[in-house]
């Protein structure tokens, strides 16, 4: 796809995957506190999002804890007039997004068709609890999940017998691993999905071999040692540029339209702000979060565009999985970034029917 993979694999190493994080706080004038790992929590209660509010869903800011005890901000969004007990879905995604960016746009559109949806930060993330900040983490992220999980099952107009999943970008890899582990999962929608620890041990297109990722290695734990001297996280070097020199790959300038312009930008995204800590990508490096993929046994629909670089993680991910409840659908055309905020790309008419089938019909 690329001429210089090498030079690719470089850009944005890692968790550098399109990176970049909010070392500011939440710009909050709520008075919606509660405790967040033993400290004051504020939840911004005006509607912040990249997207306007739908008048046909009703909307507020919820927070639940996983098993980590890291306390997560999420938006719930439940269909007008809903009555008896719903499907849900939880969002969540892209990797180093916020639940007001894309994870939010299509929690808000699937609540328009009926199901009850949650948008969430993952840890250390947006408005979720966790310190350090900017971290992501293979387990406590699949764990993520599995948390809003249990929050849905116990919301009194939820069946928790009609719970799926929806996991963007990076999110997508964590949500397939979240559906291997936790069988209440009953469906999961991949969209524009990466695999997080191939990325980060291979490096884009797999340009990286063993002796590339010892040197990696390397650099990164003597970066754990000049952090615990300073006491300090030190931030990724690599992430999205301030601005374009014009040369770079399209993937790059495609998530520089998204994260970087009025179209998505956010104060609390990682990828909009700053950098991810420097040293995240480590444990993915031996952590693959798609080995136990071929024994999902609910139904999956993997969503990639045509013309988006990440789209190999999508068709290898569809050869793990097994059953005939399994589905690849790409999109003619489309980039990654366009299955972010595109309504016109994104194709919620199938979205709608898997969950339907695979959540309503039984």
């Amino acid at each position: 796809m690329y001429k210089n993979k090498k030079l690719v694999a470089g850009i944005l190493l890692g968790m550098t995957a399109i990176a970049g994080n909010a070392l500011a706080t939440p710009n909050s004038t709520s008075e919606n506190n509660i405790l967040k790992e033993s400290k004051e929590m504020k939840l911004e209660q005006k509607w912040d999002k990249t997207f306007a509010k739908s008048e046909n869903i009703d909307h507020k800011k919820v927070t639940f804890r996983n098993r980590y005890g890291i306390t997560l901000a999420g938006d719930l969004y439940i269909p007008k007039n809903a009555a008896g007990k719903l499907a849900a879905i939880a969002v969540s995604g892209p990797f180093g997004a916020v639940k007001e960016q894309a994870s939010g746009r299509y929690a808000q559109t699937m609540a328009e068709r009926g199901f009850l949806t949650l948008a969430f930060d993952p840890s250390y993330t947006g408005e979720s609890g966790g310190e350090p900040r900017n971290v992501a983490s293979p387990d406590i992220n699949t764990e993520d999940f599995s948390a809003a999980v249990d929050f849905l099952a116990t919301l009194n107009n939820v069946d928790p017998n009609r719970i799926g999943i929806i996991g963007i970008c990076g999110f997508g890899g964590m949500g397939l691993n979240a559906a291997a582990m936790d069988t209440r999962i009953r469906a999961t929608v991949a969209s524009t999905m990466y695999d997080m620890s191939r990325v980060n041990a291979n490096g884009y297109f797999d340009a990286m071999n063993a002796d590339a990722r010892h040197e990696v290695r390397k650099q990164l734990n003597e970066q754990r040692t000049r952090d615990a001297q300073s006491g300090t996280f030190a931030p990724s070097q690599a992430g999205l540029p301030d601005a374009l020199r014009g040369d770079e790959p399209q993937f790059v300038k495609d998530y520089f339209d998204y994260y970087k312009t009025k179209r998505g930008f956010h104060p609390r995204s990682i990828n909009s702000n700053g950098a991810w800590n420097a040293t995240s990508s480590l444990s993915f490096m031996t952590m693959p979060i798609l080995a136990y993929a071929g024994e999902i046994r609910n139904a999956v629909l993997l969503i990639h565009g045509e013309k988006a670089h990440s789209r190999y993680f999508s068709e290898d991910a569809f050869k793990k999985l097994t059953g005939d409840n399994k589905e690849l659908v790409i999109i003619p055309n489309a980039n990654h970034t366009d299955l972010y905020d595109k309504m016109d790309v994104i194709p919620f008419d199938k979205i709608d029917a898997f969950f339907k089938t695979n959540l309503l019909a039984k």
